[in-house]
C-alpha cells in the first residue's frame, strides 16, 4: 500500500477518533447515571431533579411525604381531569394528543402541552425544563420504564408527591398544608380543583392568587370532575 493512501487511512481513524470519543464518553456517562425506575415499585425518592434545582437557586423547599391512601380522593380526581383524562388507558403516551398537537404545529396555531402524568413524572424525577432533543429521548425512555415497572396508582402517587404545587411547594402534602391548614387526605373538591389548576404555572397559580386565567382553570376543572364520575372506580 502506498505511503499517500496510509497516511489517508491515518487521517481518517483520526477524524473518527475525535469524533466518536466524545459519543462514547457520553454513552458511558449516561448508562452510568441511569436512574433505577423499577426500585421506585417500593422506594420512595429522596430528591428530585426540579427540588434540587430549586434549591440551587437558593428557594426554601417545603416538601412532605403522603402515602396514597392518605390523599383525598378529590385531589386525585381534579389532577387526571387537569393534566391527563387518559392517564389510565394509556402506556405512558397519549397519542390523540400527540397527533393534535402534530396538526396544530404543521398549521402554524399555538401548540399546547400533550405531556402526560407519566411524562411529567419522568421530568420531574431525574430531567430539567429543557425540550433539548436527548432530554425528550431520555424523557421518553424513562416514561416507557415507569409504565412497564410501576402501577398506575404508583405513577399517580408519585405525582402527586413531587409535583409542584406553588412556589418552593412541592407534593400535596406541603401544598394542603400551606394553602389551607389541612392534611391532604382532607382536601376537599373546590380546594383540590385550586391546587390542581396551578400545576401548568405553578409559580404564578396558586390557592389565594386573583387572577382570571386562574379562575377560569378552577372552573374547567370543576366541570371536568363533575362529568368524571368512572374515575372514582379507578383511583
Amino acid at each position: 500500500m502506498g505511503k499517500k493512501k496510509k497516511g489517508c487511512f491515518r487521517r481518517i481513524g483520526c477524524i473518527a477518533v475525535v469524533v466518536l470519543a466524545p459519543v462514547v464518553c457520553i454513552a458511558v456517562w449516561v448508562f452510568l447515571t441511569w436512574p433505577d425506575v423499577a426500585a421506585l415499585a417500593t422506594e420512595n425518592p429522596q430528591t428530585t431533579a426540579f427540588i434540587e434545582a430549586a434549591k440551587t437557586n437558593g428557594d426554601r423547599v417545603e416538601w412532605s411525604w403522603v402515602p396514597y391512601d392518605r390523599i383525598s380522593i378529590e385531589v386525585k380526581k381534579a389532577v387526571v381531569a387537569a393534566e391527563d383524562m387518559s392517564f389510565f388507558s394509556h402506556n405512558g403516551f397519549d397519542t390523540h394528543e400527540l397527533k393534535i398537537v402534530a396538526r396544530d404545529a404543521v398549521k402554524g396555531k399555538k401548540v399546547r402541552g400533550a405531556s402526560t402524568i407519566t411524562q411529567q413524572l419522568a421530568k420531574n424525577l431525574w430531567l430539567s425544563p429543557s425540550r433539548s432533543p436527548l432530554r425528550k429521548v431520555r424523557e421518553a425512555i424513562l416514561t416507557w420504564q415507569l409504565e412497564q415497572d410501576l402501577s398506575k396508582q404508583r405513577i399517580l402517587e408519585l405525582y402527586l408527591n413531587v409535583a409542584q404545587f406553588g412556589p418552593e411547594t412541592y407534593g400535596v402534602g406541603a401544598a394542603a398544608g400551606r394553602y389551607f391548614g389541612v392534611p391532604a387526605g382532607t382536601l376537599n373538591a373546590d380546594q383540590a380543583a385550586q391546587l390542581a389548576a396551578g400545576l401548568t404555572r405553578p409559580s404564578t397559580w396558586h390557592p389565594g392568587v386573583s387572577s382570571r386565567g386562574y379562575s377560569a382553570a378552577v372552573a374547567r376543572i370543576q366541570d371536568r370532575v363533575a362529568r368524571c364520575d368512572w374515575l372514582d372506580k379507578l383511583l
